[in-house]
C-alpha cells in the first residue's frame, strides 16, 4: 500500500517554514482507497510570492487546524505504507520536521516519483509534475494545490508500477545479513556521521549525511562501482553518531577521517584534494598568490578539488579585492599582465604601485580565507527540539562541539564553554565552516 503526498508551504526550508495545506491519497496500486485533504494554521504568514503561487492566503488559514491536531490522522493513514511524492525528500522533509517538532520521529519509506519516472521513462526534456504529466497524457487539475498534485501523483504512480511490471526492473538492493538489516533499522533519520566496520570491529569507511538512514540504505541500493562493492561486502556493523547539526557532521567527520584514516577514505581524499591556494611574499615584499599541488604536511589557505576551481576562486578574489593578475598567478606571460595594459591594473606587476599600498588590499583577500571574529561561538540545531549544537570557533579554528538544552536560563559564555567536547582541527576546517555560515542560517552568533 502506498500513502501518496503533496503539500503546500510558506516557504523551502522546513527548518524555518510550516506546512499550510496537506492531501494524503492512500492506494494499492490500482485503485485510491481512502483520501485526506486539509488547510493548515501554519502558526507564521504566508510570503506574497508564495499566495501568488498557491492562491493560499492567510485569510484562508486563519481558523483551520495545526499541525499537531491532524498528526494522529497523517500517522495512522501512513503507518506501515509507502510514502510517495513528487520530489519526496521535499514532502517527507516538512512532514518530518512538524513532527520532530512534537517530539514526535517520523520515519517511512519512501518512493520518489521523479526518479522512478527518470529511471523508467528516460529521455524527457522535464520531470517537473506538470510537464512529465502532460508527457504521459495524466490530466492535472488545480495545479499547486495540494489536492490536485497529490491525485496527479497518484495517477503518475499507477503508470509507473505498470511500466516496472511491464519491464520487470528490479529496485536492485542487496540481500543483506538479518543481522545488518535490523542495525540499519536503528538508524535516525537525522544529521550525523556514520562508521563501516568489519569483522574485527575496525573502522573501513566513514562517512557524514543529513540523513544518516537514508545516506546509508544508498550504500547497499542502486548501481554499485567495484569500491563501493568491496566496502559492501567488508561491512559487518555500522554505527553512527547522531549530531543535530549538518555543521557539526561536516567537522566530526574531517576529524574522524584524519584520527582514523579509514582505508576507503584514504584514497578518496587523496584523489579530491590534490591543489590548494597558497600565498607568500616575493623579494620586492608584495604579497602573491599560488596555486600548487598539496605536499605532505603542508596546509594551503584552501583546498580544491581540481585547478580549475582553485583558478575560479582566486578570478574571484581578484575582481573583488582589485588585485594584480600576475600577482594571482593567473597571468604567467613576461611583462605587464593584461589588465595593467588595458588600464585596469594598478600596477605592482611593474613595480608602478608599491608593495605598502598593493598589500592593503591583497592583505584583505588573505583574510577573506579567515572568519571576520576569530572568537566565537555558533549556536545551530540540536537533536531533539529542546536542544542547541554549540560550536566553539577560537583562533579561527574549531575548538570543539557540545550541547546546551534552551530551557535552561544561562547568563554569559561560561555554560557553552563548559560544554565543549575538544575536537582536533586542521586548516581546512575553516573553508567547511565559511561555506556552511554561507549557505545556512543558523541560529545566533555568539562573540567572546
Amino acid at each position: 500500500m502506498f500513502s501518496v503526498i503533496d503539500i503546500e508551504t510558506t516557504g523551502l526550508s522546513p527548518e524555518r517554514e510550516r506546512i499550510t495545506e496537506i492531501a494524503v491519497y492512500i492506494t494499492d496500486g490500482r485503485e485510491i482507497v481512502e483520501e485526506f485533504t486539509t488547510l493548515i494554521d501554519p502558526e507564521k504568514t504566508i510570503p506574497a510570492h508564495i499566495i501568488s503561487l498557491t492562491g493560499i492566503t492567510n485569510e484562508m488559514v486563519e481558523g483551520a487546524p495545526k499541525f499537531y491536531e491532524i498528526a494522529r490522522r497523517l500517522v495512522e493513514m501512513t503507518e506501515g505504507r509507502i510514502f510517495v511524492a513528487h520530489n519526496a525528500h521535499f514532502d517527507y522533509g516538512f512532514v518530518r520536521e512538524e513532527f520532530r517538532r512534537l517530539g514526535y520521529r517520523y520515519r517511512r519509506d519512501l518512493l520518489d516519483t521523479v526518479r522512478e519516472s527518470r529511471r523508467l521513462v528516460p529521455g524527457l526534456p522535464s520531470y517537473s509534475l506538470g510537464p512529465l504529466c502532460e508527457a504521459l497524457d495524466i490530466r492535472i487539475e488545480d495545479r499547486h494545490r495540494a489536492a490536485g498534485d497529490a491525485l496527479a501523483t497518484v495517477y503518475l504512480l499507477h503508470r509507473l508500477l505498470a511500466l516496472k511490471e511491464e519491464k520487470k526492473i528490479s529496485d536492485g538492493k542487496l540481500t543483506l545479513p538479518e543481522n545488518l538489516q535490523k542495525r540499519i533499522r536503528q538508524i535516525p533519520e537525522e544529521p550525523g556521521v556514520y562508521y563501516f566496520h568489519n569483522h574485527a570491529g575496525g573502522i573501513i569507511y566513514i562517512g557524514k549525511s543529513r540523513n544518516l538512514y537514508r545516506r546509508v540504505m544508498s550504500h547497499f541500493s542502486g548501481g554499485r562501482t567495484r569500491r563501493e562493492l568491496q566496502i559492501i561486502q567488508e561491512t559487518a556493523d555500522i554505527s553512527w553518531e547522531e549530531t543535530g547539526s549538518e555543521l557539526v557532521a561536516l567537522l566530526l567527520e574531517s576529524a574522524e577521517i584524519k584520527q582514523h584514516l579509514p582505508v576507503y577514505n584514504r584514497a578518496q581524499r587523496r584523489k579530491g584534494r590534490q591543489v590548494g591556494i597558497f600565498s607568500h611574499r616575493d623579494e620586492k615584499g608584495y604579497i602573491r598568490f599560488s596555486i600548487q599541488t598539496i605536499g605532505e604536511g603542508e596546509t594551503p589557505l584552501q583546498s580544491f578539488v581540481s585547478v580549475e576551481q582553485a583558478r575560479n576562486k582566486l578570478y574571484r578574489l581578484r575582481e573583488k579585492f582589485d588585485l594584480c593578475q600576475k600577482m594571482t598567478g593567473l597571468y604567467e606571460s613576461q611583462g605587464a599582465c593584461f589588465y595593467y595594459q588595458i588600464g585596469s591594473c594598478r600596477g605592482a606587476c611593474v613595480g608602478e604601485e608599491p608593495p605598502a599600498a598593493y598589500n592593503m588590499r591583497a592583505g584583505k583577500a588573505l583574510r577573506s580565507f579567515d572568519f571576520d571574529s576569530e572568537n566565537f561561538f555558533i549556536l545551530d540545531r540540536g537533536r531533539s527540539v529542546e536542544e542547541r549544537a554549540v560550536i566553539k570557533i577560537e583562533h579561527g579554528l574549531p575548538a570543539g562541539y557540545g550541547y546546551i538544552d534552551i530551557n535552561d536560563h544561562f547568563f554569559g559564555t561560561e555554560p557553552l564553554h563548559a560544554c565543549i567536547r575538544p575536537l582536533p582541527h586542521y586548516r581546512e576546517m575553516k573553508p567547511l565552516i565559511a561555506n556552511y555560515l554561507k549557505r545556512k542560517k543558523v541560529e545566533k552568533i555568539i562573540r567572546f
